[in-house]
């Protein structure tokens, strides 16, 4: 049976730290603050990355350099036969397609297989815990990879951003939808199905948007994965950016409440996403699973 190291990306929610508890090898994400770059979980946290979020600061994100990729690799295969390294999805950065052309050197041909799962945040963490469970069962590299990448689809997301501001300084709108936008109190609910993040609705109110989140998970878990939630397949995830504690606990209890027969797991929405949403975005979605994990906390 191969030795087989499973690597991801701070994306998926999983911070460096938590990575070596939990067997998972993280690459921290760049990310540009006032022209200087940190990495998620290595030398910024989450606290800091909002406060200077909230004290205006110019942020920008950027994938890891290849450079940092290879470094990765060549540490984890000085120990393991093989590496699978599911990053966020190709629809969503560049990440995806530069390491498989990477991994397509002589160096790691056969030894690292990039997975492009088409998922991110929750999703994309119940693929890495998914990719550790069949490393168990003694699969080698490349059949994770077929069956990650075959079940990819088996999920779904979808974010309500409490402000504009983060998206129109992303030009993802208009200085003059986000200002109608605000004066009318909406909240526009994006959705990602695979490679894009697209808008789904918009709505007034979190607590309306978060309404009109729960009724399209709903849906999806009837309309796509009746015969997964037959199987006891499922999970529901829920994410966020800064919020107050207590409005998040009542948004998972609130999930516990709509979906008591599916395991609930938590995990923040990382900087990368929080650029782009503000503070107070909340995401919920549902993904297959391959093994009962436990709640992430």
């Amino acid at each position: 049976m191969p030795e087989i190291a499973i690597m991801t990306d701070s994306n998926c929610g999983i911070m460096p730290g938590e990575g070596d508890k939990l067997g998972i090898h993280v690459l921290p994400m760049p990310v540009i603050i006032d022209g200087q770059t940190y990495y998620e979980g290595i030398d910024i946290s989450l606290e800091e990355f909002h406060e200077k979020q909230m004290s205006g600061a110019d942020i920008t994100t950027s994938q890891p350099s290849p450079g940092d990729v290879t470094s990765m690799w060549d540490d984890l295969l000085q120990d393991h036969d093989e590496v699978v390294f599911i990053p966020m999805s190709s629809g969503l950065s560049n990440t995806c397609q530069t390491a498989s052309m990477l991994s397509a050197d002589e160096r790691y041909e056969g030894k690292v297989f990039v997975v492009d799962n088409h998922r991110i945040s929750v999703t994309q963490a119940q693929s890495v815990l998914d990719a550790q469970v069949l490393a168990s069962e003694g699969r080698a590299g490349s059949e994770i990879k077929t069956i990650l990448e075959k079940e990819a689809m088996d999920a779904s997301i979808y974010i309500a951003v409490d402000t504009l501001e983060y998206l129109k300084k992303g030009g993802r709108i208009t200085p003059a939808a986000a200002a109608i936008g605000t004066v009318l109190k909406l909240k526009p609910v994006l959705t990602i199905q695979g490679n894009k993040l697209d808008s789904f609705a918009k709505t007034r109110g979190m607590k309306g948007a978060f309404k009109l989140m729960l009724d399209a998970v709903k849906k999806d878990i009837d309309s796509r994965f009746p015969h997964l939630k037959e199987q006891g397949r499922l999970k529901v995830g829920i994410a966020n950016t800064l919020m107050d504690p207590e409005k998040l606990e009542h948004f998972k209890e609130e999930m516990k409440e709509n979906f008591p027969d599916i395991d609930l797991f938590y995990l923040p929405l990382t900087m990368s996403i929080g650029t782009h949403t503000g503070p107070g975005a909340l995401g919920i979605g549902t993904v297959r699973f391959h093994q009962k994990n436990g709640d992430l906390k």
